[in-house]
């Protein structure tokens, strides 16, 4: 064991849900284990802190969204996200959280040190100054994608004389009450904003340069609402959740097998909501198949309604130009604008932008493949979240979550400082690479090569199948064969380690 004790024994990087999912495990799991959050910003909640514009909510339903360990309470199941920091916010309090985290500290860099098998890490604090801590496992919680650099197309706004916003950095003072705004963009983001701006500008429109498939379903679920009614809360959550996995499961699947009779299911809600009111089908009909891409989720069919009362419309095109008081189209169409936003997607990031070094040497996590969808071959004591694609970021918080905590209580259990996923060379010759993400979102296009590796063959994969990777998770051992424990007085355990990093 080491002779001197880190300053924690888990260091947790971000408070958005994946770190406070984590911390609630560690109270729960692992009592008494000294952990610490450190968080850049200077509240909690992560995404649904950063994002200020209208109407931001949730793209999927809380009771999947929400903690297996903790019931989503409010009526709403599609939720906005001062309802989202309320949850997180009662879940710190009431769980003894807050006292762990500190805030306006952020990660620059980690280096993993074999002979002491502890992580040195580096943060960089809001008065400008720089501290040290040292932790035996690192937890990143950080999320996927750039708080500081979203995704420029590299707009030339030219002549325009209106303001352009985007909506990760959306100013507090943005007055567009009565003005004509056009909104870049056909994601999740553009799907939440238009409806919402609606409702006090002018006019709105959402110029996409390719359409979205959409979904429409009731803000309120009313089978969860009901449930809860009658049942006590827990076993009514837990109902719902489970209801919720399977249909998400039940729909994605069929939409790869059988993308023609998806297609035509949705073209048939959107046609029911529209009745006789003029819309141009095309404007719903992406050239791909459902879940090639995430589906855009419309609640109660808000963006639909104010498509039909006239407060909003959609476009589909490519942009010419940017003119004085406007965007104008190839085909020639002219749309006035007083406020541009750009909706037009995300910069991925990996490991939070982390300078991570092993005994000095840079990791590049390009040539680390996953293991479990949680750890990394040959590198010690990290553990990462990286949500589900198609399904909420949560469910694989949570199996991430109770994983780690597992392996922490067995590296108690044997004395243990260190626990790496063991892949040698010939090992990782002889496994066949896959495609970590079968999906043709652009920001997942864009951003493939700074991805870690994936396998074919479990478990040196990210899977996007959440119902296997529960059964997996929680059957396969923690000792495995491929987890490999050690101390940090093992001098030759220490020099593979170093062999590994070169």
């Amino acid at each position: 064991m080491l002779a001197t004790p880190p300053d924690h024994e888990v260091l947790i990087v971000g408070a958005g849900i994946s770190g406070i999912g984590m911390a609630a495990h560690m109270e729960k799991l692992c009592p008494g284990r000294s952990y610490a959050i450190v968080e850049r910003r200077e509240n909690l909640g992560g995404t649904w802190d950063l994002f200020r514009y209208p109407g931001i909510r949730s793209d999927s339903d809380m009771h999947t969204l929400g903690f297996n360990f903790e019931p989503w309470k409010h009526e709403k199941s599609i939720a906005d996200a001062p309802a989202i920091l309320d949850y997180l916010n009662r879940i710190v309090d009431e769980r003894g959280i807050r006292k762990h985290i500190r805030f306006g500290h952020r990660v620059v860099s980690a280096d993993w040190r074999g002979d002491e098998a502890r992580w040195h890490v580096e943060i960089a604090l809001d008065d400008g100054t720089t501290t040290r801590m040292t932790a035996r496992f690192l937890y990143l919680g950080s999320g996927y994608y750039d708080y500081d650099e979203p995704y420029d197309p590299g707009f030339d706004f030219g002549d325009f004389e209106g303001q352009v916003v985007h909506p990760q950095f959306w100013p507090d003072d943005l007055d567009y009450e009565g003005k004509r705004v056009v909104v870049i963009g056909s994601g999740a983001t553009a799907v939440t904003l238009v409806p919402a701006m609606a409702k006090r500008a002018g006019h709105v429109t959402m110029l996409q340069r390719t359409p979205t498939w959409m979904f429409s379903r009731p803000a309120k679920d009313r089978l969860a609402n009901f449930l809860r009614r009658v049942l006590p809360e827990e076993l009514a959550y837990r109902i719902t959740r489970w209801k919720n996995i399977k249909l998400q499961d039940i729909g994605f699947r069929r939409a790869r097998t059988r993308p023609e009779k998806v297609k035509q299911f949705l073209h048939k809600r959107i046609d029911k909501v529209f009745g006789d009111a003029p819309y141009d089908p095309a404007d719903f009909t992406p050239p791909y198949n459902p879940w090639d891409q995430r589906l855009c989720l419309v609640p109660d069919n808000d963006l639909f309604e104010a498509m039909k009362r006239g407060d909003a419309a959609i476009r589909t095109g490519r942009i010419a130009r940017f003119t004085k008081d406007g965007v104008e189209l190839e085909d020639g169409e002219a749309l006035p604008a007083d406020v541009i936003v750009t909706a037009t997607g995300l910069r991925l990031a990996i490991a939070g932008k982390i300078a991570f070094s092993q005994d000095g040497v840079p990791v590049d996590f390009a040539q680390r493949f996953y293991y479990k969808g949680c750890m990394f071959s040959n590198l010690p004591n990290l553990a990462v979240v990286f949500g589900y694609l198609n399904a909420s970021w949560t469910l694989r918080a949570d199996l991430n979550s109770d994983y780690v905590c597992r392996l922490l209580n067995e590296m108690e259990r044997r004395g243990a400082d260190i626990a790496v996923p063991a892949l040698s060379p010939a090992e990782e010759a002889a496994l066949e690479e896959d495609d970590i993400f079968d999906f043709s979102s652009g920001y997942i296009k864009r951003s493939k090569h700074i991805m870690p590796r994936n396998a074919v063959a479990y478990p040196w994969r990210l899977n996007q199948e959440y119902v296997s990777d529960r059964k997996r998770m929680a059957q396969d051992p923690v000792d495995d064969g491929i987890m490999v424990f050690g101390g940090a007085g093992d001098a030759a355990f220490a020099e593979e380690q170093r062999e590994a990093a070169e």
